[in-house]
């Protein structure tokens, strides 16, 4: 038993987490404190200059937070970890710690709506520029490539369009052009989808969604595969070359296979300060325990609520890997074979005008801009969250004027489909 490795659910339960050395506590604290006593001067000035590792300021790095990053490397098979307020904080501290003014990275259309909004606008303010590709033409992205790539960015499972991206053949463009693939993972969660077997460098998920699970916390995670030699070409400076704020030292070559989740912490999160509440932390542990359970019901349900909508006929498509006849079952098959995970899209006849209304229609669905709780989530991208993108834009990104989005929860999945029959009624 000794040398048996432990399965996805007993991870989720026990990676990182240990009994509270001090007061034996099975339960992983809430460690509700700003700062940490330390041992002597020597300790002190050791922590701060990088010798040694623990706990300085919870700004920083926190004991409830760490549990948190240790079960989410170990579930998702990297090296380290470090969790912050939020997904959108975890994309940002991911280009801090790689990227100067002037730099460029690739990112796929098929994002998330905020996603799209924070490459093209926010990272302006840093001097980072997006070039767009498109996950479903290999070509496209190799054609975006140029000597200031940094990055090429994609979502395992797309966010609304639920399409499922090629892993492997965008790693090895990635590889081939000598740069990190970075791979968000929120709509798949480690259970369904292992980005980094599949040849990502990074992981980043918004910890709000799928992984916490109930809709009660923020946050956000980088997963670091430690696969990525950060100092072969020179072209990330902060990992390879000798660091001022800590007297010279070569992040790479002192920390190897860490090096880039220590980095985005003790740079990025350091200065720019996005850190997660320890109360978040602790809340989304506590959901990651029944992560598998979660998911595999949530997938159980998406499909029949799927195999459902197709045979309405108010219902002119529906968008979902799962089905047999979607053009990415395959890719589903191959990437995401437990389930394709609980996010569909759907049209009405009626276009615009009939998805606004078969959202305020619904009674047990909540009309919120979110997805990845327990309880089912309906809303119309095109009017919300997708709703600062142009026409073409949202055809792109699929969020089209009649499109409808499900995050299908774990209720009873009669009782959802009745909701549905209700609203489109």
């Amino acid at each position: 038993m000794a040398d048996k490795i432990p399965g996805f659910d007993t991870l989720a339960i026990h990676a990182g987490a240990a009994p509270d050395p001090a007061t034996g506590a099975r339960i992983t604290p809430i460690y509700q404190t700003t700062a940490y006593v330390f041992e002597d001067v020597k300790h002190a000035a050791d922590l701060f200059a990088l010798r040694a590792f623990g706990n300085i300021y919870t700004r920083i790095m926190n004991p409830t937070q760490a549990v948190l990053e240790a079960k989410t490397a170990a579930l998702e098979g990297g090296t380290a970890a470090l969790a912050v307020a939020s997904g959108h904080a975890a994309q940002v501290l991911v280009f801090h710690t790689m990227m100067q003014p002037g730099d460029e990275f690739v990112a796929v259309r098929q994002l998330y709506g905020g996603s799209i909004n924070q490459f093209s606008h926010s990272f302006k303010s840093f001097g980072w520029h997006v070039v767009w590709a498109d996950a479903e033409d290999m070509n496209s992205i190799e054609k975006a490539l140029s000597p200031k790539t940094k990055a090429i960015f994609i979502e395992s499972i797309a966010n609304p369009g639920g399409r499922v991206t090629d892993i492997a053949a965008v790693a090895k463009i990635a590889r081939k052009a000598g740069v990190p693939l970075i791979v968000d993972n929120t709509l798949a969660t480690p259970y369904l989808c292992k980005p980094i077997e599949h040849g990502a460098n990074i992981v980043v998920h918004s910890l709000t969604k799928f992984m916490g699970g109930h809709g009660n916390s923020m946050g956000g995670i980088i997963v670091d595969a430690g696969n990525f030699d950060w100092s072969k070409s020179g072209r990330y400076p902060l990992l390879s070359e000798p660091n001022e704020s800590y007297h010279g030292l070569k992040l790479h070559e002192t920390f190897g296979g860490i090096a880039f989740a220590i980095a985005a912490r003790v740079l990025g999160l350091r200065d720019l300060g996005p850190a997660i509440a320890p109360l978040n932390a602790f809340l989304i542990l506590t959901g990651m325990e029944t992560l598998g359970l979660r998911m595999q019901r949530h997938c159980d349900n998406t499909l029949k609520v799927a195999e459902w909508l197709k045979q309405q006929p108010q219902v002119t498509w529906v968008n979902y890997a799962g089905l047999k006849d979607d053009k990415h079952y395959a890719l589903h098959q191959r990437y995401c074979p437990k389930g394709a995970g609980a996010v569909l899209t759907f049209g009405l006849k009626g276009g615009y005008d009939a998805g606004v209304k078969v959202v305020s229609s619904a009674k047990l669905l909540s009309h919120l801009a979110n997805i990845g709780d327990t309880r089912s989530l309906i809303i119309h991208p095109a009017s919300t969250t997708h709703s600062q993108l142009s026409a073409e834009q949202l055809r792109q990104a699929g969020a089209g004027p009649d499109v409808v989005r499900l995050s299908v929860g774990i209720e009873d999945v009669s009782d959802i489909i009745a909701d549905l029959a209700q609203a489109i009624a």
